[in-house]
């Protein structure tokens, strides 16, 4: 019971995480799904000798790098997939996760060489490569999604220093509705709660009605929409945030598209 208990809080993170490895709820919960089937099956897959987050996410590591989607039962054969698949190969995929469980994540490197199997030393080095190899992904208009000013400001000076451009500011489901329809931009920044008390969820689900374009969401309350009963956002960074979080799940996105 003990163990169960201290798995569970780290599930709805680690399953953020998954998908914006994979870029699909669908894709991401089988791996998550299969580490815990491991678990169930021999508990002394978890590293007794790491913390039960470390441990968790390590043992993910370990089935990510040994089982490949499709014998999961989940591989798609669209050709947007397809797609998707050469982009992912563009990138080295250990650089990839370097970079998602440091800067989203938030694990040191320390932590983060442990996950992933490798030397401290060589955690910096991979993160930086990875940062290199997304900052030549092409611009795009960016529709900002927050009616804190602060914020909204904020989240204005790291897409433009991204080199991406500003397609418009929306505070209120309405807004963002009327904002998406003019604009078309390529990639939608929400928060949960706006300023009239409508709920930038509506928005997404609005304008994802009308436009395909990859959502990044941002919320004080994470574990909120990491509940495993509907569909839920693919990229969700936490507030209060650090701009490289919000840089990579930017690139990230941008890279599924």
């Amino acid at each position: 019971m003990a163990l169960s208990h201290a798995i569970a809080e780290h599930l709805p993170y680690l399953r953020r995480y998954a998908r914006a490895l994979c870029g699909s709820q669908k894709s991401g919960d089988a791996h998550v799904r299969a580490c815990l089937e491991a678990i169930v099956a021999d508990t002394s897959v978890l590293d007794p000798t790491a913390s039960p987050r470390v441990g968790l996410y390590r043992l993910f590591h370990t089935i990510w790098s040994t089982t490949d989607v499709e014998s999961k039962g989940v591989a798609s054969t669209t050709a947007g997939s397809a797609s998707v698949e050469r982009r992912l190969g563009q990138l080295t995929p250990q650089h990839r996760q370097a970079l998602l469980l440091t800067a989203m994540e938030g694990f040191n490197v320390s932590d983060t060489a442990r996950i992933l199997g490798v030397a401290e030393d060589q955690v910096k080095g991979m993160v930086g490569q990875a940062v290199r190899e997304i900052s030549n992904q092409p611009s795009t208009r960016v529709l900002i999604i927050e009616d804190e000013p602060i914020i909204s400001l904020d989240l204005q000076s790291i897409v433009k220093e991204m080199g991406h451009s500003v397609a418009a500011i929306a505070t209120t489901r309405d807004e963002a509705v009327r904002a998406a329809r003019r604009t078309e931009p390529g990639l939608v920044l929400a928060d949960i709660k706006l300023a009239d008390g409508s709920s930038g969820i509506d928005a997404v689900r609005q304008i994802l009605s009308e436009l395909q374009v990859p959502i990044v969401f941002i919320t004080a309350y994470p574990e909120r929409l990491l509940t495993g009963e509907r569909p839920e956002p693919t990229f969700l960074v936490t507030k209060p945030f650090v701009p490289e979080t919000v840089r990579v799940a930017v690139s990230q996105a941008l890279l599924f598209t």
